[in-house]
């Protein structure tokens, strides 16, 4: 409703919903887009926050060489899982349940290996890049629940944003192709449509796509009374997968005894698989009873590089432990069309299917969604420039708003430096070393805030954003320094999980160098009129610089 008291029309009313809906949550919102970009990056991140695992180079044998290991590492073990190297892994991951461990997390022993010698590498407590995936959905120091509940009611707000910015706009396809520097509010708005229209649909995707993640947390009445309150069973013929596979194939559920045998040799088994599924890339090896005539082999292809799969829905192939012959193979099964339109949009928002170009692209997109989130922030406060200008002072809440914004954008780039940093610097014996880290990142957050606070508001812009720039040009630097293995190295050795780590530093650093600079060129074109003016005597002054 109006001013005066007739109704608005549709667009108005949505420019209204746009701006609040935007502003409240804009600040969550952007922490969620940032730390979700740096997602599709997480198990980059984790090799590079164990430096111990850069002298592992993937090569052939690897699998050969771990399950040799873990002959001597977990002999008595009720079942082995071995994770072989990838474009995105550098060394082998495996893990075992000693016989008799408790069920659950809690029961799991893991170990990091050397690829080509099949070594145990003692790795640093961290958490690697879970931390920035887990917060972007879960936050952080709150039960899980709550946390997917802010972010699944943020999310909303963002989808109702998205929608209502397009409606705002009745020229926003057009504006895409227009920009003017140096307009003030213009240029952010500008900016705003341009980074708005560029991923229009990546935005879309993955704003909706993070609803169909959370759905039955948020929605949980239909599966519910279509399935008998069962859960299993929804989530199962969701993925396209059965309810669990026969008990034979698992080498769980049966009762009989077991009695010592020699494993079958991994290599044969690997060949067989290759001979049955050419062009079969075995990402996982998972062991049931090992090294007992109940043996059995299970191969889990590397991942699927379809949209419309499931990553639970690749090939699976099941040999005789001891025998080493195939006993069962699972061919790949195309998803129902619910399935496989769910799957798409999933795939895009985890990014599991993505090979490194696609991979880039998404972060890129990411990026741009991050600068529609930030530009929008910064056109609150500079549309409302003119109305502090008659009243003669900064409002509290236009001041609020200024400080928060500095805090969440460009004090979120310095908290996930300082974090990296910390990985670092922090000494790799500190007790608790993870939630140390974490510490620091909350720290540097916090000082951010205070920063923000009691600076001038375009000068903490400019030196919070060169310090976030210098802190990420120097991580590919640091890392060298402090025993990982740097791009000259990495990129020779094809070690791209490392070498990806490092160059994505670099375009962040580039990115914020950027806003610096421009930042400063401003200052500088607004500290020269004000010198001029101070050196013009009172009563020689113009009336311009009276005024």
């Amino acid at each position: 409703m109006r001013a005066d008291g007739k109704a608005e029309a549709l667009r108005q009313s949505m420019s209204w919903l746009h701006t609040w809906s935007g502003l409240l949550l804009g600040w969550l919102l952007y922490a969620v887009f940032f730390t979700g970009t740096l997602s599709y990056f997480v198990d980059e991140i984790d090799d590079w926050m164990r430096p111990e695992l850069h002298a592992s180079v993937p090569q052939a044998g690897a699998a050969e060489k771990a399950f040799s290991t873990l002959q001597t590492l977990a002999p008595g073990a009720s079942n082995w899982s071995v994770q072989l190297p990838s474009a995105r892994q550098t060394a082998v991951e495996v893990s075992w349940r000693p016989e008799g461990a408790p069920p659950g997390r809690e029961g799991i022993r893991r170990a990091h290996l050397d690829a080509g010698t099949g070594e145990v590498l003692p790795v640093r407590e961290t958490r690697g890049g879970s931390f920035l995936y887990r917060f972007h959905f879960e936050l952080y120091a709150m039960p899980r629940i709550w946390g997917r509940w802010i972010v699944g009611i943020a999310t909303m707000v963002m989808l109702v944003a998205i929608i209502s910015g397009v409606i705002t706009h009745k020229k926003i396809f057009t504006d895409f192709f227009t920009f003017r520097p140096r307009k003030g509010q213009r240029s952010w708005l500008d900016a705003h449509n341009a980074t708005a229209v560029l991923a229009l649909p990546f935005h879309i995707v993955i704003t909706f796509s993070g609803l169909l993640l959370l759905m039955t947390m948020l929605m949980p009445w239909g599966a519910q009374a279509v399935y008998d309150g069962q859960p299993q069973r929804f989530n199962a013929e969701r993925r396209g997968m059965p309810m669990g596979a026969p008990n034979g194939e698992r080498g769980e559920g049966r009762q009989a005894r077991s009695t010592p045998a020699p494993l079958a040799p991994i290599a044969p088994i690997l060949v067989a698989a290759q001979a049955a599924y050419p062009g079969l890339v075995v990402g996982s090896i998972s062991v049931q009873h090992p090294q007992t005539d109940r043996a059995t082999v299970e191969l889990r292809a590397q991942g699927s590089d379809s949209l419309l799969l499931n990553r639970g829905m690749g090939q699976r192939l099941v040999f005789d432990g001891v025998t080493g012959a195939m006993t069962a193979g699972q061919p790949v099964r195309p998803p129902s069309a619910v399935s496989a339109v769910m799957n798409s949009m999933v795939s895009v928002h985890l990014g599991r299917f993505a090979d490194p170009a696609v991979r880039w692209l998404l972060f890129l997109s990411g990026v741009v969604g991050t600068a529609m989130a930030a530009t929008g922030l910064v056109l609150w406060v500079v549309k409302r420039q003119p109305e502090r200008r008659k009243l003669g002072f900064t409002p509290r809440g236009h001041r609020l708003v200024e400080v928060l914004n500095v805090a969440a954008v460009a004090g979120l780039s310095v908290a996930v430096a300082t974090y990296f940093w910390a990985n670092r610097c922090v000494p790799v014996d500190v007790l608790e070393r993870s939630s140390v880290e974490i510490r620091c990142f909350f720290i540097a957050w916090a000082a951010s805030l205070l920063h923000a606070a009691v600076r001038p508001h375009a000068r903490a812009w400019l030196e919070q954003m060169l310090l976030a720039a210098i802190g990420f040009a120097l991580l590919p630097l640091l890392n060298a320094w402090t025993g990982g293995a740097g791009l000259w190295h990495t990129l020779p050795q094809g070690q791209w999980s490392i070498a990806g780590f490092d160059l994505m530093m670099l375009a962040l650093a580039a990115l914020h160098a950027v806003v610096a600079r421009r930042l400063w060129l401003r200052l500088q074109g607004t500290a020269v009129p004000q010198r001029a003016a101070r050196s013009v005597a009172p009563g020689l002054a113009t009336p311009e610089q009276q005024a």
